[in-house]
């Protein structure tokens, strides 16, 4: 299944690629969309009692000229409201000249109690607040209570960023065409969607390849062939050893939580880099992952140098002062072979109280670094970068990957990962239940496990973030964060029996 995710620019220059290349012109292209609504709606909705189709001055409303005549022509009752006449000429207009139903206006629109409503006002190119007009349609739709179908994307929503326009549509079901749109998978856009139905209308996915698409859904497709496998000759450091930085002795669960997920995921070796005042309380929690004392720069310099280990954490359960940033500095700084660094938690928070710590250590390290801000901390760290500023959270995540020269792992129910060379993935399968104290460390060693066993940073942020919402997913209500470690075996029983020859894993 395709995962590329089109902003609307690329989606209409598809569509001219398309059409440039044949079989279907404009109007074949709008036909074959609309036909695809049509479709769903005779299936999702049988007892449908009666369709108001409302319909804009554009494309979209030719895409609902065609949907209000195919269920005409299916016996269905329906009515048909315009906002203003299409354009002469257009695809839209002879959509509208080839419809049966002579459109009423849409400030005549007052929704039937059972009815379902068509919302073909605005495709996912809207860029503007939505008019008083459309204000008052999507009030009165709202306060029926009816069941919306949205064609390409709830009118109000910005196909660019999912953000609402003044006032948008809650549908039950959207249709869009040919792939996912920014919109669709951001919220609030993703929210305000309902289900979602990518309809293949005939643009041939030669035409996408052809746009070299930057953004994806985040889905097994994107990084499969990148997860590791031990070879038959696989030792413990083969497969990679991860070391993770504790906090002191009333904070040393979280760098637990990473060090255990770490493990989990297929690190071969972990070891717990602990202050001497946690020692002890380390000690008596810890069996499988090792433990060193580092009390001080040159002690973690030491243990670097000596054991060499294939990715580090930085950040769960340390404190978050101003020192725990100039620590990381000295020591990303002063390490001779810099492994990919994770960092998170009380280090960004760290990090934020001095910003060229983002730049200076971590610009172009051959180790890689990710980082795993959540909101605030994201607004802590890059205030320039803000909702008022840059609505896009692709966008926000994407210019602080570039900054740091790093990836950026911006969380959230629609977390994105961002890449300096401009790739980005939307993550689709969140679950509100990793709204959990420690679910972010243990994301973290997850993140770092896949590192140390070689997978490329892009590939293992976006690999570690679907795993960890996976696992919650599938352990269920009543999750705390000592349970993913051990819940993230079955997804990973399923990931490699689905790499195996011959077995065939339906797509999540």
């Amino acid at each position: 299944m395709p995962f590329e995710v089109l902003t609307p620019d690329e989606m209409a220059e598809s569509d001219r690629r398309a059409i440039a290349a044949g079989p279907f012109d404009g109007f074949g292209l709008m036909k074959r969309a609309g036909a695809a609504v049509a479709a769903l709606i005779l299936e999702r909705f049988p007892a449908a009692a009666h369709v108001d189709v409302l319909c804009g001055p554009g494309n979209n409303g030719g895409d609902g000229y065609v949907v209000a005549e195919l269920l005409r022509l299916s016996g269905v009752s329906v009515a048909v409201y315009g906002d203003g006449p299409p354009r002469d000429g257009s695809d839209a207009a002879l959509a509208a000249a080839k419809c049966s139903l002579w459109p009423e206006p849409l400030a005549a629109f007052v929704p039937r109690p059972d009815s379902i409503v068509v919302d073909a006002l605005f495709g996912a190119g809207l860029s503007r607040d939505v008019g008083d007009n459309i204000r008052s349609i999507v009030e009165l739709v709202g306060a029926a209570g009816v069941p919306v179908v949205a064609v390409d994307l709830p009118s109000g929503v910005s196909g660019e960023t999912g953000q609402v326009c003044g006032a948008a549509f809650r549908a039950a079901l959207t249709v869009t065409f040919v792939r996912s749109k920014p919109g669709h998978l951001l919220l609030p856009g993703r929210r305000l969607c309902g289900e979602l139905v990518v309809a293949d209308i005939g643009v041939p996915d030669a035409i996408v390849a052809s746009l070299a698409a930057t953004c994806f859904e985040n889905r097994r497709e994107l990084w499969r062939n990148h997860l590791p496998s031990p070879s038959i000759d696989a030792h413990k450091y083969s497969r990679g050893h991860v070391a993770v930085f504790s906090g002191g002795a009333s904070a040393t669960g979280a760098a637990r939580l990473s060090a255990m997920a770490a493990a989990r995921i297929g690190a071969g070796a972990v070891t717990l880099l602990s202050p001497s005042e946690a020692l002890a309380a380390n000690a008596a929690h810890l069996t499988s992952i090792m433990l060193r004392r580092a009390d001080t720069i040159e002690a973690a310099l030491a243990f670097l140098e000596e054991r060499r280990p294939a990715a580090i954490v930085y950040g769960p359960g340390l404190s978050p002062d101003a020192e725990t940033g100039r620590f990381l500095f000295r020591l990303l700084d002063r390490w001779k072979n810099p492994a990919p660094a994770v960092v998170d938690a009380s280090a960004l928070t760290s990090l934020a109280g001095g910003p060229d710590l983002l730049t200076a250590p971590f610009g172009g390290r051959a180790g890689g670094l990710v980082i795993t801000p959540h909101e605030g901390e994201f607004a802590r760290l890059f205030p320039d970068l803000s909702k008022e500023k840059i609505p896009s959270k692709l966008e926000r995540a994407r210019l602080a990957a570039r900054r740091i020269d790093g990836v950026v792992v911006y969380k959230g129910p629609d977390t994105v990962i961002a890449a300096p060379d401009g790739r980005a993935a939307i993550n689709t399968n969140g679950t509100p239940l990793l709204a959990t104290a420690g679910s972010g460390d243990v994301l973290s060693g997850i993140l770092a496990g896949l590192l140390a066993q070689g997978m490329p940073c892009f590939e293992a942020a976006c690999a570690g973030v679907w795993i960890h919402a996976e696992a919650a997913s599938r352990f269920g209500p009543g999750l705390i964060a000592e349970d993913l470690p051990l819940a993230l075996l079955p997804v990973l029983r399923d990931l490699f029996a689905a790499s195996a020859p011959g077995h065939v894993v339906a797509n999540k």
